[in-house]
């Protein structure tokens, strides 16, 4: 039965959260015709860094002359773009056609499935449909039990950096958060990580006769920083550049060239100047993007305390010595206290945000958690309001980040563009 685009998003978004079962996903995907075993995948998982990583990789590997796939999550502005070949976000009318593809052999299933498990059923049918040549998938959550992990080999896993978030799911410390991780790891496959806690992945590796091959930060070498992007020499390639302009970004761009050489180690097609080219090409909405200038007004989706550290890093090298306002909504099973110890020491003042989602901590708790621990903070109604009252009161001198969760960039970004 044919359905219309507004349909598929209701039919996506009425399915429940909660964990995959990676048997019921096979019995789906076999029922599909197993989309899955028709394109090749690089695999990434890791707690920050992954979407900025997945998209740098993707962006090489169009350059190389492959139709490639990207799957990514959650979406900034769109709910599209989280499915998208050789940069393109999946059309309405196919986003209708593959829901309506998928939801017609779910049967006795169709309740049971959750969200993400469909949304990644979606991605692996249209990437077929599509004859992608590769493609690049983003781990939702943890590693072992996520549903992409469906898939029963990979061309490359890529860990990106390890740290404590969603620990009531995945850990209490990193060493238990990476052996979830690395669950996606595939017998006699080839993984690449930016870091190895308690060598759990190196460990995990060598049981699977897998190889394992840590980033090589030490030849990482920043040429040039400015809010519109980095250049840097890396591992013999020299004056690299991204548009990506947070301070972590060359290390997630030098492991996104360790696992493209890791590819071209196993066949492909990935020469130097492809990767040069499609690391400059590369954008990731929402991470550190700088959206207008006088007064310097920045997004980041930073939402856990190292992502927020790598964030503070970044204000910091650009803007030595200043302070910064902060539009701040975070949701309510984060470690908020965490955050705010990293943004205190260089926060001028808050105006605090409740992102639209259920789980979002309210703005005025927010505030009261600030203010005790001596910070100005305001509470505001709206995302909106909050961005054009922290422009106006910043001045033309000054910098404001809107941070904490993704679920409020994409309204800050059209209040910043009014």
């Amino acid at each position: 039965m044919a359905v219309t685009y507004p349909e598929a998003l209701d039919f996506i978004h009425s399915r429940r959260h909660g964990g995959p079962d990676l048997v019921r996903m096979r019995t789906i995907l076999d029922r599909l015709g197993a989309p899955d075993r028709r394109v090749p995948y690089v695999h990434v998982a890791g707690t920050n860094g992954k979407g900025s990583v997945s998209a740098l990789i993707a962006s090489v590997l169009e350059k190389c002359g492959y139709r490639t796939g990207l799957f990514t999550s959650p979406y900034v502005r769109r709910f599209n773009e989280r499915i998208r070949v050789n940069g393109t976000d999946i059309p309405d009318e196919e986003l209708a056609a593959v829901t309506a593809r998928v939801r017609a052999v779910l049967g006795e299933f169709e309740d049971r499935v959750a969200e993400f498990e469909l949304v990644t059923l979606l991605g692996l049918t249209y990437f077929a449909k599509a004859r992608c040549d590769i493609a690049v998938l983003e781990v939702g959550m943890g590693g072992v039990h996520d549903a992409t992990n469906v898939i029963e080999k990979s061309e490359v896993s890529v860990f990106t950096a390890i740290g404590l978030d969603h620990t009531q799911y995945l850990g209490n410390t990193v060493e238990e958060i990476a052996a979830v991780k690395a669950g996606i790891l595939k017998p006699h496959g080839t993984a690449v990580a930016a870091g190895d806690p308690g060598g759990v992945l190196s460990d995990r590796c060598r049981a699977l006769g897998a190889s394992f091959t840590p980033v090589d930060l030490a030849s990482l070498r920043i040429l040039a920083r400015s809010p519109e992007g980095i250049t840097f020499d890396f591992d013999g390639l020299r004056g690299l550049r991204i548009r990506l302009a947070g301070s972590y970004q060359p290390g997630n761009a030098a492991l996104a060239v360790t696992a493209l050489r890791a590819l071209r180690a196993r066949g492909w097609s990935v020469p130097d100047d492809a990767i040069r080219a499609g690391l400059e090409a590369a954008s990731w909405p929402g991470r550190f993007e700088l959206l207008r200038r006088r007064p310097d007004f920045l997004i980041d989706g930073g939402h856990n305390p190292p992502a927020v550290e790598a964030t503070v890093k970044s204000l910091t090298d650009l803007w030595p010595g200043r302070r910064f306002t902060f539009v701040l909504g975070v949701m309510a099973d984060k470690d908020v206290a965490g955050i705010l110890e990293r943004l205190l020491p260089v926060a001028e003042r808050f105006y605090c945000v409740a992102p639209p989602a259920p789980r979002a901590l309210p703005a005025e708790k927010l505030a009261e958690m600030i203010a005790a621990r001596g910070g100005q903070a305001v509470p505001m109604p709206t995302i909106a309001g909050a961005v054009r009252r922290a422009l106006k009161e910043t001045g033309p001198e000054g910098t404001v980040c809107a941070l904490g969760s993704l679920y409020i960039l994409e309204e800050a970004r059209r209040a910043a563009e009014l």
